[in-house]
């Protein structure tokens, strides 16, 4: 099964403001207070092209598990791994800048969790078009799909033979409800969970958008260094 959600947004700054503003938005959680669930980020490789000039990043973050808490209640232990209240998700991002055409595509995919439900995050960024009556260097469009596919069926239609007397009655919901509706039920979940989610992303960006503007970049990066130096001094001490 599969389930799509796709929303469209203009920001008011600037394609180049944006950008910055994108690979920045998990620097600090002083900058991006709708940020905190993201545990860490690390760069995994970045280079630019030397044909087309355009900038290729791989970053992989930690972040507290998105899975709506219903589905762990809903699964077994056998399938999930555990309790709900400790979950991490790995997430890797891909992106491309071409900073001359005025575009960035993105793409985020959780690592974690793929058996139960996968989800692709696509964002297209651009230049609006000259043939609108917007001014074109000052805001920049985005449009994000959003794919949710759960293969929670295929994980465990050979598991049921081995279900522990603990677990028997999950056998009882698959035949009652079927692998499909189990999916559809996991996909609904999530995507509602996801639009919600979608509305801090853009808060958080918008936030991160507006201290650029007010403190500058070089205001911007300071004070992700001071922050990131006290973090450092108190792990020390």
């Amino acid at each position: 099964m599969v389930l799509q959600h796709s929303t469209n947004h203009t920001y008011a700054h600037p394609f180049p403001t944006v950008t910055l503003a994108y690979f920045l938005r998990y620097s600090s959680p002083n900058l991006n207070p709708f940020a905190a669930h993201v545990m860490s980020t690390d760069t995994i490789e970045s280079h630019v092209d030397p044909v087309t000039q355009r900038l290729h990043t791989t970053r992989i973050h930690l972040k507290k598990s998105r899975m709506p808490g219903a589905v762990y209640k809903l699964l077994p232990a056998s399938v999930t791994g555990g309790g709900a209240g400790d979950k991490a998700s790995y997430i890797l991002e891909t992106s491309v800048v071409d900073i001359k055409e005025g575009w960035m595509r993105t793409e985020s995919r959780n690592l974690n969790f793929t058996g139960v439900l996968s989800v692709v995050e696509k964002q297209d960024f651009s230049i609006p078009s000259e043939s609108t009556s917007r001014a074109p260097t000052l805001e920049t469009d985005v449009k994000t799909s959003v794919i949710f596919k759960s293969r929670l069926g295929e994980k465990i239609r050979g598991k049921i033979g081995q279900a522990t007397a603990e677990d028997g009655w999950f056998s009882g919901i698959i035949g009652g409800w079927g692998t499909k509706g189990i999916q559809r039920s996991i996909e609904s979940m999530a995507s509602t969970k996801t639009q919600a989610q979608l509305g801090k992303s853009r808060d958080g960006m918008k936030m991160v958008l507006e201290r650029i503007r007010n403190n500058g970049v070089l205001g911007v990066l300071e004070a992700i260094r001071r922050e990131r130096q006290r973090q450092q001094l108190a792990v020390s001490a």
